[in-house]
């Protein structure tokens, strides 16, 4: 038998990575055999709405936990749960799209606690930065809804790595940062044809923005593997 033969054809993924797809897939499924009428009965075609209610995070909980100086801990769990539930099935299958060849990626520099660390992380900033930036707006702003924010922190660990190979070879590093500027001129273009683009975009270049610095800290090496890396000639 010649050697190669036995083997996948298919790139095995990482065990992070399934841990992060699959809340998504299972909700996907639950949501599909909702509408074929499997599950829930009568209300079975509602359950994407009344899980996107229950896992939405809206920054007004934060805000009002600040006014009142205290924890509000029933409800922090929304600062992680808005990014495994998804508005479309459309929007579900971007956010695995983006997850899963990221997440291949990074996860070949990163150990598998810091893949999810890295992710749960954006998705944590994503949402404290989206708080910030809407409190000056004195009204109410959409809840933040799917894993975008968290797929973008993706992103910027993606950038980090690709940063730090350009640095070691001398290259400009800018060119790094080429994929959040496609992402980010399609989604304005998206908005503009479209319309309804809102504000989530803060949260999601917040989440880039966290993945990148989180990399720092969680690349194998750290700072001193980046900091080396820098000034190579």
């Amino acid at each position: 038998m010649r050697d190669g033969l036995t083997q996948s054809p298919l790139n095995p993924l990482p065990p992070a990575v399934w841990a992060l797809v699959l809340p998504v897939l299972a909700c996907e499924a639950v949501f599909g055999l909702g509408r074929l009428g499997l599950i829930g009965g009568a209300e079975g075609i509602g359950l994407r709405l009344s899980a996107m209610q229950m896992t939405a995070y809206a920054p007004e909980m934060v805000q009002r936990m600040w006014s009142l100086g205290a924890i509000d801990w029933d409800q922090l769990y929304r600062l992680l749960s808005y990014s495994f539930v998804q508005t479309s099935l459309t929007h579900a299958l971007f956010v695995l799209a983006f997850t899963l060849a990221l997440g291949n990626m990074v996860a070949r520099e990163f150990r598998p606690w810091a893949v999810i660390v890295l992710y749960l992380g954006s998705a944590i900033g994503g949402a404290m930065v989206y708080t910030v930036a809407v409190s000056a707006l004195h009204g109410r702003v959409a809840p933040l809804v799917g894993g975008y924010p968290a797929v973008y922190g993706l992103v910027g660990a993606f950038t980090f790595l690709l940063w730090t190979r350009l640095a070691a070879a001398n290259a400009n590093r800018m060119r790094a940062f080429t994929l959040i500027g496609m992402l980010l001129l399609f989604q304005l273009v998206f908005g503009v044809v479209f319309g309804g683009a809102g504000l989530g975009w803060i949260a999601e270049l917040a989440g880039f923005a966290t993945g990148f610095g989180l990399s720092f800290l969680l690349v194998d090496g750290g700072v001193a593997r980046a900091l080396r890396q820098i000034r190579q000639r």
